[in-house]
C-alpha cells in the first residue's frame, strides 16, 4: 500500500503537497544556509490539499509552510501565517525548537498567539525546518523480519543513552544510529540473548519550553514533532537527510545480525502542548481536524498529561498516523511498534476508550496487521486503564506482573496466588485464547528505577530534575536491602546482586513475553532517580565501565538461552489440548517438601517458598520435558525436595542465583532434599522418554 510522499523529486525539481483542511492559502518557504531564499504559494488541488512544482529543488533543501486561514479559537481554528510550520509528513527535520522567554510555562496566554502579536519571521532559526530527502536506498534482500512476537526477548533501549559512553565505539559514532549498529554493540546484544531492540522514541521530537528554561532537555523523546522523520540528533551523517539513510542502514545491519527493530511511538500527543504551547505544525495546519478540543473549542481535551490529545476519530488524524506506521514498515523496514498511552489512540468521537476506528483500521490494514504490536494499555482518562482489553494480535505491558514480582521478591506479597497467575501468563487478566502471547512481562522500564536501583533504594532521589523531588512515582515497590543507596557492605552488595539475578531469572522464565531494559544487565544506576526523562548526561547514559561485580551480561545470556531452549514450555500457550482433550503442557506447583500445592495453600495469606514445574510432551508424545523453578524469597534457608511425583530419574541444575556462573554439578535424584539459601532461585531440567502425560488437574 503506497504512502503519500510530501515531496517528489524529479530531474527538474520537486513537487510539494500539503493537506491543510480549512486553510485559505498555503505559502511554501525554501531555505538555504543563509536563510529564506524563495517563497511561493501552493495551489488548491481539491479535498483540502495544496500542491505545486518548483524547479531547482534538490535533496537537502530546507523548507517550511505558512498557512493562512481564520483565527477563531472558539471554533478551534488557529491559523496564523506568522508561524513557520513543519511539514507533518516530512521525511527529515533539521534544527531544534528553541523556546523564547515568553513561551515558557505560565507566561503564555492564548491571545499571545494571535497574528498581530506573534510573528516568527525574525526568529526562524529557532524553528525546525523540513528537509527534502532522496528516498532511494539499496536494501538488497532485506525485509522486515517475520519472527513471531512470542519468540522474542525484547531489549528496551535509548539510541543515545546506550551508545554515548561505549568504549568500543569511535567517538564520532557515539550517540547515533550508526553506533547502535556497530559490531561491538551487536556483539553485546548477542551475549545477552535478546532478539529485538525496542527503541525509545526516534520520531523527531522537541524539548518542552519549561525544560529549556531549567537548562534541561526532553531526553526520552516522548514529545513528537515529526512522525515520518528519524530524530536528527541521533545521526552521525548530519541532519540534512543523512539521518534517513543512516537509520535504514542501522535496521539492515541489525536484521543481518538476527535482531528485530521495534519503535516506541508517540501518536497520542505532540510537542505543541496546550493552547499556550508553541505552534509548530498541526495546530497551524488544521487544529480542529487533528486534536481533541474541549467544549469551549479553545482548549484541548487532554488524557495524556501533555497538554493535547490527538483525535484519531477524525479521518485526517487517523490517515496521518496510519500512513506514518506504514511508512516505517514499508520504507524503513521496522518490525513493529510499542504504542505510548495506547487507549488515547482508541477513543471514539465521544471520547470513550476502545470505541474509535484505530484498532479496527490496524486489524484491517494489510501492511500493519501482521507486524509486532505492543500496547501500553493505559492513559490518564477516567476509563484509561485497559489492561486485558486489547484484541488478539496485540501484546500488552503487564503492570500487574511488574508489581507482583517486585512485591514477591521484596517480601511484601500477600499469599502466592497472584504470583501463580503472573508466572504462567496472567490468564486472569488476558482472557483470550492466546493469552500467553499477550502478557508483556517487565520488572523495570525506562520510566522508574533501574534494576540495580530497585534493590538499592527505598525512595526516589530526583533532586537533579529541578522539581524538588516532587516528580516521579512514589510507589516503587523497591527494597534497599538494609541501606539506602550505594554501600561497601559486602553482605548487602551480595544480597542486592542476588536479588537482581532472582528478578532476571523470574522474568526470563515466566510464561509471556519478557522485556529487559538496557543497562540492567551491567548494573546501571541512576543514583536513585526514577524519572530521568530530562537528563542527556551521565544519569541517563549507560556506564560501560561500571563495577565488574555488577556485570551480569553472561548471566542474562544463560537465562535467555534456557528460555529459548525451553520455549515450547514457557513462551507459548500454557495448556495445549489434543484430540482426546488430555493436556500436553502444564504448570504444576510444589511446596518445599515436594508435595503438590492444594487450594488451601493458594488461599493462605502467607508468602513463602514454592516451586513451579513446566511440563510438555513432544508432538509424538514420546518424550516429556520439564523445567523446574524453586523460589525462596524469605530471609531463611529452606530445604526443598526435588519432586518425585514425575518419572524423572534425575534433575540437572541449570541456574543458581547465588552467583553469575553456570552451575557445574552432577545430576540430582528425584526426592533429594536441596538447600535454598535466603533470597535465591534455582532452576532445574529433566527429560524422560517414558510416555507419561502430565496431570490434567
Amino acid at each position: 500500500m503506497p504512502v503519500r510522499r510530501p515531496v517528489v523529486l524529479d530531474d527538474a525539481g520537486a513537487r510539494f503537497t500539503l493537506w491543510a483542511g480549512q486553510a485559505t492559502r498555503v505559502e511554501l518557504c525554501l531555505f538555504g544556509d543563509e536563510g529564506l531564499f524563495h517563497q511561493t504559494d501552493l495551489s488548491p488541488i481539491g479535498a483540502g490539499w495544496f500542491g505545486g512544482h518548483l524547479n531547482g529543488v534538490h535533496a537537502g533543501t530546507m523548507y517550511g509552510y505558512r498557512v493562512h486561514g481564520e483565527w477563531d479559537p472558539e471554533r478551534g481554528r488557529r491559523y496564523n501565517p506568522a508561524k513557520l510550520l513543519v511539514d507533518p509528513r516530512a521525511r527529515a527535520l533539521t534544527g531544534d525548537f528553541v523556546a523564547r522567554e515568553e513561551t515558557i510555562g505560565h507566561r503564555v496566554t492564548a491571545t499571545s498567539w494571535e497574528p498581530h502579536l506573534r510573528d516568527d519571521r525574525d526568529s526562524e532559526p529557532w524553528v525546525p525546518k523540513s528537509v527534502v530527502v532522496d528516498e532511494s536506498f539499496d536494501w538488497g534482500s532485506d525485509q522486515p523480519m517475520a519472527t513471531p512476537l512470542d519468540e522474542h526477548v525484547i531489549y528496551e533501549m535509548h539510541v543515545r543513552g546506550l551508545t554515548m559512553q561505549h568504549p568500543g565505539l569511535p567517538e564520532d559514532l557515539r550517540g547515533t544510529y550508526a553506533g547502535l549498529a556497530h559490531p561491538v554493540v551487536i556483539e553485546h546484544l548477542h551475549r545477552t540473548g535478546v532478539s529485538a531492540v525496542q527503541l525509545l522514541p526516534v520520531h523527531h521530537f522537541a524539548s518542552e519550553p519549561e525544560l529549556q528554561h531549567r537548562g534541561l532537555v526532553n531526553f526520552w523523546g516522548y514529545n513528537s514533532l515529526g512522525w515520518f522523520a528519524p530524530h536528527g540528533a541521533f545521526a552521525a551523517a548530519g541532519t540534512r537527510g543523512g539521518q534517513v539513510n543512516e537509520f535504514k542502514n542501522m535496521v539492515r545491519l541489525l536484521h543481518e545480525a538476527g535482531i528485530a527493530v521495534i519503535l516506541d511511538v508517540v501518536y497520542n500527543h505532540t510537542a505543541e502542548a496546550g493552547p499556550g504551547g508553541p505552534t509548530l505544525s498541526l495546530r497551524g495546519i488544521d487544529n480542529g481536524a487533528y486534536y481533541r478540543l474541549d467544549e469551549s473549542g479553545e482548549g484541548y481535551s487532554d488524557v495524556t498529561g501533555c497538554g493535547n490529545t490527538l483525535d484519531l476519530s477524525s479521518p485526517p488524524a487517523l490517515e496521518l498516523v496510519l500512513d506514518s506506521l506504514r511508512y516505517w514498515v514499508q520504507e524503513m523496514h521496522v518490525d513493529g511498534f510499542r504504542f505510548d498511552l495506547t487507549p488515547a489512540l482508541t477513543r471514539g468521537a465521544d471520547g470513550s476508550a476502545m470505541t474509535g476506528p484505530f484498532l479496527p483500521a490496524v486489524h484491517d490494514d494489510p501492511v500493519l496487521r501482521d507486524v509486532l504490536l505492543i500496547a501500553e494499555p493505559w492513559d490518564l482518562g477516567g476509563d484509561g486503564y485497559q489492561v486485558g482489553n486489547f484484541p488478539s494480535g496485540w501484546a500488552e505491558w503487564n503492570d500487574k506482573y511488574r508489581d507482583t514480582l517486585r512485591d514477591y521478591w521484596r517480601g511484601s506479597l500477600h499469599g502466592v496466588r497472584e504470583l501463580g497467575w503472573r508466572l504462567t501468563g496472567s490468564a486472569d487478566v488476558f482472557h483470550r485464547e492466546a493469552h500467553t502471547r499477550t502478557s508483556m512481562n517487565l520488572i523495570t522500564s525506562h520510566d522508574g528505577f533501574t534494576l540495580r536501583d530497585l534493590v538499592s533504594y527505598d525512595h526516589k532521589h530526583n533532586e537533579a530534575n529541578g522539581e524538588e523531588n516532587r516528580d516521579g512515582n512514589n510507589d516503587n515497590r523497591s527494597w534497599n536491602c538494609g541501606v539506602e543507596g550505594e554501600t561497601d557492605d559486602v553482605a548487602i552488595v551480595e544480597l542486592r546482586q542476588r536479588q537482581v539475578r532472582n528478578l532476571l531469572t523470574s522474568l526470563m522464565l515466566s510464561v509471556g513475553l519478557p522485556m529487559l531494559v538496557a543497562g540492567d544487565e551491567i548494573g546501571r544506576t541512576q543514583g536513585g532517580n526514577n524519572n530521568s526523562y530530562c537528563h542527556d548526561d551521565d544519569i541517563s547514559w549507560l556506564d560501560w565501565s561500571s563495577d565488574g561485580r555488577w556485570d551480569m551480561t553472561d548471566f542474562v545470556g544463560l537465562v535467555t538461552e534456557i528460555r529459548h531452549t525451553h520455549r515450547d514450555l514457557i513462551a507459548v500457550d500454557a495448556i495445549h489440548r489434543n484430540a482426546d482433550r488430555s493436556a500436553r503442557s502444564e504448570a504444576r506447583w510444589f511446596n518445599p517438601d515436594g508435595s503438590g500445592m492444594t487450594e488451601d495453600h493458594w488461599e493462605h495469606d502467607e508468602m513463602g517458598p514454592l516451586g513451579v514445574c513446566f511440563t510438555s510432551l513432544d508432538e509424538d508424545e514420546s518424550t516429556t520435558h520439564r523445567l523446574l523453578l524453586l523460589l525462596n524469597p524469605t530471609p531463611a534457608t529452606v530445604g526443598f525436595t526435588l519432586p518425585d511425583s514425575y518419572p524423572a530419574p534425575s534433575w540437572s541444575l541449570l541456574v543458581d542465583t547465588r552467583s553469575n556462573d553456570r552451575p557445574d554439578t552432577g545430576p540430582h535424584e528425584s526426592g533429594t532434599s536441596m538447600v535454598l539459601i535466603p533470597h535465591s532461585v534455582t532452576v532445574w531440567s529433566a527429560t524422560t522418554g517414558e510416555l507419561q502425560p502430565p496431570s490434567t488437574h
